[in-house]
């Protein structure tokens, strides 16, 4: 009988940190928008955190309000921290917390590390909390702060440093990570979002090769690496007083490219151009039709735009009855859920010095639930430079910056895209 309840209160100690709330109070969130989101689905958060404890990890993982603690102070320290919050002024689930797996700096650079945690860590996250929240109107994202552990020396001596991790996205990015069929999918959403280590700007690769590389690169040319990057602040390790917190991070734009001599966009040259790539874009139109919706009585055609000559495909758009609303946001949408899908596969077919300055895409935009006889329909063109293109092609750019160095026009009209902004229908 004694060795039962003995065993019995191994068992019921060992289960306590599982049954604790993992989400924060109302009462203890100060921003009255945010306490009222947080009382409104407190129950939702509850059942997120329940799963997360739930989910069985390579190695221990706590909520926590509190980062960079050890593993002796976690288990006194409040193991809450699920909240409703705002970041860049995106409505998000924020999610912080303190994973004890601790990484050699001699066998695992960065780049591998923040790919191990991510994988066994943040993409588990994500897939629970969205299976949860996917349909719930008032969360527009997500965000997290993940600190694990590094192993090293200093001077000689053996030394363990925390290392943390922020991972920031849309809500319809999060739903393309965890929806998405291949890795191309996958980490065009994660370059749709934000990703830091110590508060410095990084790019995740979901390819072991492509995180080598980046390693490599590191090494040999730490600045050249991080050209074009806007730094944030770095940020200050946690202390046992302070709480967790993230800071927006500025849009990240890759360098200007240097300025290209003028282009000869006379009807004559565009001609020229056009037959000779013609049997490349009939080869294009074949292999990604499939996928690119184009419209065949609007075959490809070189096209004068801002001094340049672009090669314009022209398609259609299809979008579900919920993509309803304003143009900017039908754009927004037309861009993440089909335009974007078709950069690589396009791209892959013009390698090299091309005699033109780039590729467009225009689209008329439908709704799934309206016949053509009863709907308006808006027309957008999206233009991209070469080099865009091959930036974003490689994962070195995210959507929104190749947005940002193309030009978009709605209804013949040229327009700035937010992404971000556009499709949370705040503009």
């Amino acid at each position: 009988m004694i060795a039962y309840a003995r065993w019995l209160c191994i068992v019921v100690l060992t289960l306590a940190p599982f049954s604790a709330p993992q989400a924060l109070t109302p009462a203890e969130i100060k921003e009255p928008q945010m306490r009222a989101l947080q009382e409104k689905h407190f129950q939702q958060l509850q059942t997120i955190g329940s799963e997360v404890q739930a989910h069985i990890f390579p190695y221990a993982f706590y909520f926590s309000r509190v980062l960079d603690l050890e593993l002796s102070q976690q288990e006194r320290a409040d193991q809450r921290s699920l909240r409703f919050d705002n970041y860049g002024g995106m409505t998000v689930v924020e999610i912080t917390g303190n994973y004890f797996a601790s990484y050699s700096s001699d066998m695992v650079d960065k780049s591998h590390r923040a790919l191990r945690t991510f994988q066994d860590v943040m993409l588990p996250i994500v897939e629970i909390a969205m299976s949860e929240l996917k349909d719930n109107p008032d969360v527009e994202g997500f965000a997290m702060e993940i600190s694990h552990h590094v192993r090293g020396k200093a001077m000689g001596m053996s030394m363990e440093r925390p290392e943390n991790l922020v991972f920031v996205l849309s809500t319809n990015a999060a739903l393309r990570l965890v929806n998405g069929k291949t890795e191309s999918d996958r980490q065009a959403a994660i370059l749709d979002g934000q990703f830091l280590i110590n508060g410095e700007p990084f790019i995740l690769y979901l390819n072991d090769r492509a995180a080598k590389e980046a390693a490599r690169l590191q090494e040999q040319n730490p600045m050249a690496a991080g050209a074009g990057q806007e730094s944030e602040q770095k940020s200050k390790s946690s202390k046992l007083t302070s709480t967790a917190t993230m800071r927006p991070l500025p849009r990240m734009l890759p360098p200007d490219p240097p300025p290209s001599p003028s282009r000869d966009t006379s009807p004559d040259a565009l001609a020229k151009i056009q037959v000779s790539f013609q049997k490349m874009i009939d080869v294009v139109l074949k292999e990604v039709d499939s996928q690119g919706h184009f419209v065949a009585y609007a075959p490809p055609t070189m096209v004068a735009f801002r001094k340049g000559a672009y090669l314009e495909f022209s398609a259609n758009t299809t979008l579900p009855p919920s993509a309803a609303g304003s143009r900017y946001k039908m754009a927004a949408l037309a861009f993440d859920d089909h335009i974007a899908h078709l950069v690589r596969p396009v791209m892959s077919y013009f390698k090299g010095d091309l005699e033109f300055d780039g590729i467009a895409f225009s689209t008329t935009i439908h709704l799934a639930d309206k016949s053509a006889s009863t709907e308006g329909s808006d027309a957008v063109e999206y233009f991209f430079p070469t080099a865009a293109l091959r930036c974003y092609e490689t994962y070195d750019c995210t959507g929104q910056q190749l947005i940002d160095q193309g030009s978009v026009l709605i209804n013949g009209e040229r327009v700035s895209l937010d992404l971000q902004i556009s499709e949370t229908g705040t503009r």
